[in-house]
């Protein structure tokens, strides 16, 4: 089936051009054409790209000689700072494989991670090192090197930013190395195409999550894909320097919704998930601007930065939003200024798109993606006419979806529903060491992606479910099979599923039915605590509601959808 183009932006090319570049050359290249551009400010601290990219070479120097080399997996186990995009790109000019590390995972979560991935370098934060410095030991770690927000101040503004670092003994201090190496000059040679730039960790449904493989060739194509895909740019490289080629008559300042090395962008989505990563850290550096970063979100902090630092761009999953959108004097802030909002990892209510709407003249953009595409694949277009509400968009550059049948694999129409399947050069190249897993989902060139749903006639896309028991919560992806492993080990549990309940405030609440065994007692209270001590933050269950018995099928599968009716019915 053809790519349908009804809905394509006028004058945009259909296809890119895709330089084989490593990712660290967007940082480069930004730095060479405005070096005295801001990159980062965070808490007041200024970067410059000039300083981001001299820091960034002195930390590679750094890793280089504490023995990391090409290939290596290095952890990165930070919130949003500085000291994550140095950590982010000098381990990348190096060749090493960047795995990120969720602040937000529980110590044997950790654990399992470092050990999959085989991450022998781990660069974490003061406070966050603790509460898993002791499962290191049953890692393949080497080396763990730490950091602080409070090296981000001086002593000028301490008074004013009330942190202190915390000494932890036993680790290498990011800082000292940073002062102590001279930028790093030596190449490493990288074949884009083969070589592995991400080794990014996504959940399952048939249990623990898997490290998905991506290439540097993979990541610059989506960066490429969703940075132009609001210049409408195409991109040549001349003289070994990346330049937007507009079409005659054109003017990209006037013409264009997004200006490169001109836009101001707010940034709280985590860089440590995939839509932090591509969408809100390669992408702004590719595009020239300035990041104002947050470690955490707060409605009233995140939307009084609007006005105070002239922020053109926000983005986020719509948990972002919904806070804002509620708070009492919304309406009193000035947000004209705000030309484009991005929403991913959850559906957009519309409730909160109209609120966007009204607020500003900009627009309010979902998107479609996921880990196993680097991030994204389909997007609204770049104009608030054609922005279709409860659509997730059209395929970007270069990148096809269909729809098949989910017993036969057939193709289906237009207006049917059934399993969404992606190909285009951001897809990944498998998951690492399990090639049985790789095969379930690659087939033939295009990623089964388990997410239902349809198209329309004029090329749009709507996800109607999600992969079958996903749970969606404050946008992030929350595994019921991995929740489920924990409350079975409770002594008085004989049978358990967990669902999403519905909430406007987080998206959805992880919710555990549980059938207990005969004659044996325990109250919710019991399986709270016994099951959260064990989870992450995020993953946690809100509530336990006790059966007699668990629904399940005549094969034996327990029937969700009657426990996600069950608690729709209150």
């Amino acid at each position: 089936m053809a790519k349908n183009f009804k809905a394509w932006p006028k004058d945009w090319p259909k296809s890119l051009n895709y330089p084989e570049i490593p990712i660290y050359a967007f940082l480069d290249q930004t730095a060479i054409r405005v070096p005295n551009r801001l990159a980062i400010i965070f808490g007041g601290m200024e970067l410059t790209y000039k300083e981001l990219k001299e820091l960034t070479d002195r930390f590679a120097a750094a890793l280089a000689d504490l023995g990391v080399r090409k290939g290596d997996r290095v952890a990165i186990h930070l919130p949003n700072c500085p000291q994550f995009a140095i950590a982010y790109y000098a381990t990348l000019r190096l060749g090493g494989i960047f795995t990120p590390l969720s602040p937000l995972l529980a110590p044997p979560e950790a654990a399992y991670q470092l050990n999959d991935s085989g991450a022998e370098t781990l660069i974490s934060l003061d406070l966050l090192f603790p509460g898993i410095s002791s499962v290191i030991p049953e890692t393949k770690v080497r080396r763990v090197i730490t950091t602080s927000i409070a090296d981000c101040f001086n002593a000028v503004s301490a008074p004013l930013k009330p942190i202190g670092k915390l000494e932890v003994p036993d680790t290498i201090d990011m800082a000292s190395l940073l002062k102590q190496y001279e930028p790093h000059t030596e190449e490493v040679s990288i074949d884009v195409t083969r070589d592995l730039a991400h080794l990014a960790y996504t959940g399952g449904t048939t249990g623990l999550s898997k490290g998905v493989m991506l290439t540097h060739a993979n990541v610059v194509a989506n960066v490429l894909q969703f940075g132009n895909w609001f210049s409408g740019a195409q991109i040549e490289m001349v003289d070994g320097v990346l330049k937007p080629v507009y079409p005659p008559g054109v003017d990209p300042v006037k013409d264009r919704p997004i200006v490169q090395d001109q836009e101001t962008a707010l940034v709280v989505v985590p860089w440590f998930h995939a839509m932090g990563t591509v969408g809100y850290l390669n992408n702004p550096i590719f595009g020239g601007i300035t990041m104002v970063v947050f470690p955490r979100f707060d409605p009233r902090e995140y939307i009084e930065a609007v006005g105070k630092y002239r922020a053109t761009m926000l983005g986020g999953a719509p948990q972002l939003y919904i806070p804002l959108v509620n708070l009492p004097d919304f309406k009193s802030y000035d947000l004209s200024g705000i030309k484009f909002a991005g929403s991913g990892a959850a559906p957009l209510a519309l409730p909160v798109l109209e609120k966007m709407h009204e607020a500003f003249s900009g627009m309010v953009v979902e998107a479609y993606g996921l880990t196993e595409c680097t991030m994204g694949a389909t997007s609204n277009p770049p104009d608030r006419a054609s922005v279709r509400p409860g659509s997730v968009g059209i395929p970007v550059f270069d990148t096809e979806l269909k729809v098949v049948d989910l017993d036969t694999g057939k193709d289906l129409p237009p207006g049917e529903e059934g399993e969404i399947c992606i190909r285009g050069p951001q897809v990944m190249q498998g998951y690492w060491n399990k090639p049985e897993e790789t095969a379930n989902v690659l087939k033939n060139g295009w990623l089964f992606t388990g997410d239902i749903g349809r198209e329309d006639e004029g090329g749009y896309f709507f996800i109607t479910d999600r992969k079958k028991d996903m749970i969606i919560y404050k946008g992030y992806n929350v595994y019921p099979r991995e929740i489920e492993e924990v409350i079975f080990k409770h002594p008085a549990v004989q049978q358990c599923a967990v669902v999403g309940k519905p909430d406007l405030e987080v998206g959805e609440s992880p919710v555990a039915f549980v059938e207990l065994k005969q004659g044996v007692q325990a109250t919710g209270d019991e399986i709270l605590e016994f099951t959260n001590s064990k989870i992450a933050h995020y993953k946690k269950i809100r509530d336990v509601i006790f059966l007699e018995a668990i629904p399940v099928s005549g094969a034996g599968k327990v029937l969700k959808k009657e426990l996600r009716e069950r608690l729709k019915q209150g």
